[in-house]
């Protein structure tokens, strides 16, 4: 009885132990991390191979800890590494309540103006602009940035956010303002990589890189939505990938897309068209869950997508990047994101309507 007694205390100091080893791990990390600072102090500052993730399970927020501004200048920062060390995989996906830009703000103190980042302690790699449109969509973007931006700094990117709000209660044109987005962000720095992404949907595994890969990449393969799984073989909805060269190669996105749907299918036929296929990440980290929400007043559906689709073999050369007409409103440096207001007219044309 007493043995049995003595196995039974053992096993308890031992989950003890577990327990209080994982707790006390990520403050060890921080304080190795700070020390190696110090005696590599005027020389290159490097996380050692083979160091343990911290990351709690799915907590997006869990590893931005562990990012330390070295006590170096910033040109003799080492690149990046090919693999971040700071990746977690799947990502616990909730909606807090009351949540706030600011709090948002808080918890991602190495952003600066304009929603643009830079690794502190190496020098990226990879440069991507984030494209979202965007109308009376102020809570999901919310929701939005509080994910991506501790998810892009985890993959160890340089990155800036822009948001492209569509002006006055027109027709919605989707493809029309990320044709916009592309074209000022642009203007701004040569980004490597712009990536095309709807407001309500957030990533849920961080092994899903926002890099463009040799083809136009499809990104968002696994929503909720559709039971985490391409709805069809072409489908090219949601989030996407390009590098400026395939964008202009097949003339950027159709202009000519008002209401919802069928943009996409027709972006889908463009790569084909300028002799492209189209890339997609695994369906395990491809996965998105996409926020509630009714049908937009002004995105209605589109009835003319079908016979607009049956015409892009014709149209694709002379509808796009050649074609875009808008009106620059304002572009604001916000904390956490670069706002570009445009006016992009309607079906009749640039002209204001009553």
């Amino acid at each position: 009885m007493l043995q049995m007694r003595g196995r039974y205390l053992l096993l308890f100091l031992g989950v003890q132990l577990v327990v209080m080893a994982l707790l006390y791990r990520e403050g060890y990390r921080k304080r190795v991390a700070y020390f190696l600072g110090i005696f590599c102090k005027g020389g290159t500052w490097t996380m050692p191979d083979g160091f343990p993730n911290a990351s709690l399970p799915g907590d997006v927020y869990a590893n931005l800890s562990l990012i330390a501004r070295p006590p170096l200048p910033p040109e003799e920062l080492p690149y990046c590494p090919e693999v971040s060390p700071f990746l977690g995989g799947p990502i616990r996906v909730t909606l807090p309540l009351g949540l706030t830009l600011e709090a948002v703000l808080r918890r991602n103190p190495y952003v600066t103006k304009g929603g643009r980042y830079h690794p502190p302690d190496c020098d990226a790699t990879h440069k991507t602009a984030v494209i979202i449109p965007h109308r009376n969509r102020e809570q999901h973007l919310k929701y939005l940035l509080y994910y991506l931006h501790p998810f892009l700094q985890r993959q160890q990117l340089s990155y800036g956010i822009y948001i492209i709000h569509q002006t006055e209660s027109y027709t919605f044109n989707r493809a029309k303002l990320l044709n916009v987005g592309f074209k000022e962000a642009m203007k701004d720095e040569d980004w490597d990589c712009i990536f095309f992404h709807d407001v309500d949907l957030i990533p849920e595994d961080d092994r899903n890189i926002y890099t463009c890969d040799q083809f136009p990449k499809h990104v968002a393969v696994a929503m909720d939505k559709f039971g985490y799984k391409l709805p069809y073989k072409t489908y090219f909805g949601g989030v996407s990938a390009l590098s400026p060269e395939q964008y202009m190669k097949m003339n950027g996105f159709p202009n000519n897309y008002w209401g919802w749907g069928g943009e996409d299918d027709d972006i889908a036929v463009r790569v084909a068209l300028s002799g492209m296929v189209i890339s997609r990440p695994s369906i395990q980290y491809g996965r998105y869950r996409m926020i509630k929400h009714g049908h937009d007043k002004g995105n209605e559906q589109n009835p003319k997508r079908f016979n607009l689709l049956a015409k892009t073999r014709r149209t694709w050369k002379q509808d796009g990047m050649n074609t875009l007409e808008y009106q620059l409103l304002s572009k604001e440096l916000h904390p956490l994101y670069t706002n570009i207001t445009v006016f992009i007219g309607t079906e009749k044309g640039m002209q204001h309507t009553t």
